[in-house]
């Protein structure tokens, strides 16, 4: 789905960003918050932010799959964080972690800190908006 990337001038250029995304057509869907909940209902990594993001994305990435899509149709993400120091921290590691999932591709992202979220253990939880081609009627 073709997507024109946002991104004035007079504001700084973004690094693993857009400021905006504009799309037309395709069908709206509606990530819930996945946070770093495996298969078991388990969080895993307790402490550990950079292994919580990847299954945070693994998830969102399962999300995508199922609803016919793929992580670049995503737009819009907000990613609430409970220690803004901990995602400093580990910077890196969290690009990388990223970057193998949107390779190149990067949505429009809110980046939150958070006194708390549902799941005590759980340190980041992700949510969004993705825009996916819709599928051609036979």
């Amino acid at each position: 789905m073709p997507k024109r990337m946002i991104n004035p001038s007079p504001l700084p250029q973004p690094d693993g960003y857009s400021h905006a995304i504009g799309v037309t057509g395709g069908e709206l869907i509606f990530l819930a918050a996945q946070d770093a909940t495996d298969e078991n209902g388990a969080i895993v990594a307790p402490g550990d932010i950079v292994i919580q993001y990847e299954q945070v994305l693994r998830n969102l990435f399962v999300v995508m799959k199922e609803a016919g899509g793929v992580m670049q149709d995503i737009v819009k993400m907000n990613i609430y964080l409970t220690d803004a120091r901990k995602y400093t921290d580990n910077f890196e590691a969290l690009r990388e972690v990223h970057q193998a999932y949107f390779e190149d591709y990067a949505p429009a992202i809110a980046l939150l800190e958070v006194k708390s979220l549902y799941r005590r253990e759980a340190l980041v939880v992700c949510d969004g908006i993705a825009v996916i081609e819709p599928e051609e009627k036979d």
